[in-house]
């Protein structure tokens, strides 16, 4: 067996750790490279119940199905695949399993040229759209998250109960006041520090159609077919009223039209404009949310009234964040009783929420590497935990250098005053 010694490693390790989803992750790719789908698909789907939505392992497993012969399970992790928009892992020198990841991207076989159907055909295509999303975006109750299964984030959490989750528990006094959910939310602040998480979170609390858009959801190498993306995009989320459509990289979808050199993007923009104002379609009980690292890269037009008219800044977890961030990412790890996360969570201000779990990653890594160099499981100790420390760094200072010339010299209307506000406390 290729890495015989390894696997043997790594199934110790699992077994003594169960709950280390990413080693356990790490063994479902060796033993499919070795060649036994079996149990690399019996590994592969302990890791998808708790992260559906881990394309890499979404891959594995397809391969794997591939390889044990289950033809279905192989067509169900391929479809999840393509529509997360996976991309090839594999190549030749893996044998059958390189032909389990295709290179399809999400939802492609649902968007055709208008030229390939007519008025009937476009409405099966919608309803195909509708059967396609419900499907990918089921998400098993047991793991879900929720609002408060995230650290910090009071402010955010608190906005987002008062301008969306409030007013869709109480319909009568939305009723009451003649108000509906319409508008937008933009969540910015510096990479890894919760805002696509909060955006699942969101997910978990609504009883609400949520809908994930990326890049890859929108742009089409057709002329016209971006657009009509984006349209079909909003007549899904109003034929499921209440609903949230969330723009994850917003900046990549509506990035500042002075800046684009071609006509393609500026007709995205354009379309997704008249969508967001709701012109020939009512948006009553539709909450837009967004995201972005770069907010002073978005098409101003895109951030006027009844739009992306909110922002609220998620910053760096603060002292009490960061020790429930260590601690959840420890739990279910091998660990000595007397870790000191509060000692590293004292140093590490500043670091981001993937920061944070780098260091507990590269800890598990430092005590597994004693653990086989001891023929025995060696818990994670606070020395592990502090060398990995010691090995990191914040990755968020870079764009906070970024962020200060926007704050200072672009807050046109006081739309950086909270970023303005932190800096301030932090000099």
């Amino acid at each position: 067996m290729a890495h015989d010694g390894l696997i043997r490693s790594l199934l110790a390790a699992v077994e003594a750790a169960p709950g280390d989803l990413d080693l356990r992750a790490h063994l479902a790719e060796l033993l499919l490279h070795a060649g036994f789908g079996s149990e690399a698909l019996a590994h592969a789907r302990e890791v998808l119940t708790e992260r559906p939505d881990d394309v890499q392992l979404l891959g594995i497993a397809m391969g794997a199905a591939r390889s044990a012969g289950e033809a279905d399970a192989a067509a169900r992790y391929e479809r999840l695949f393509n529509a997360l928009g996976g991309q090839p892992v594999y190549d030749e020198s893996i044998g059958s399993a390189a032909d389990a990841v295709p290179h399809s991207t999400r939802a492609a076989a649902t968007h055709h040229s208008m030229d390939e159907r007519g008025d009937d055909g476009d409405a099966a295509e919608l309803d195909e759209y509708d059967d396609f999303l419900r499907d990918v975006l089921a998400e098993d109750a047991r793991t879900r998250i929720r609002l408060s299964d995230v650290a910090g984030l009071t402010d955010v959490k608190h906005r987002l109960e008062i301008s969306f989750l409030g007013p869709l528990r109480n319909p009568e006094l939305r009723k009451a006041f003649g108000t509906s959910l319409r508008g937008g939310l933009l969540l910015y602040g510096p990479p890894g520090c919760g805002k696509t998480y909060l955006a699942r979170a969101l997910a978990g609390e609504l009883a609400a159609t949520f809908i994930p858009v990326t890049l890859n959801d929108v742009l089409d190498m057709w002329l016209g077919n971006s657009e009509k993306r984006v349209h079909e995009l909003f007549e899904l989320a109003r034929r499921r009223a209440p609903s949230v459509i969330f723009f994850d990289e917003v900046d990549a979808i509506g990035m500042k039209r002075s800046e684009l050199r071609g006509s393609a993007g500026r007709g995205v923009i354009s379309q997704l404009l008249v969508e967001l104002d709701g012109m020939g379609s009512s948006n009553d009980d539709i909450f837009v949310l967004g995201a972005t690292n770069q907010p002073w890269d978005v098409d101003s037009a895109l951030r006027r009234p009844g739009r992306f008219d909110r922002t609220v800044l998620v910053l760096p977890p603060d002292a009490a964040a960061r020790i429930a961030i260590l601690s959840l990412h420890l739990r279910d790890k091998p660990v000595e009783d007397d870790l000191g996360v509060d000692d590293i969570a004292k140093r590490s201000d500043g670091f981001s929420g993937a920061d944070l779990k780098l260091i507990v990653d590269s800890a598990a890594h430092l005590a597994l590497e004693d653990s086989m160099s001891k023929g025995r499981v060696v818990p994670i100790s606070h020395k592990h935990l502090k060398s990995a420390f010691k090995q990191s760094r914040s990755t968020t200072s870079s764009w906070f250098d970024v962020a200060r010339n926007a704050a200072y010299f672009a807050n046109q209307g006081g739309e950086y005053d909270d970023l303005i506000a932190y800096l301030e406390r932090k000099r």
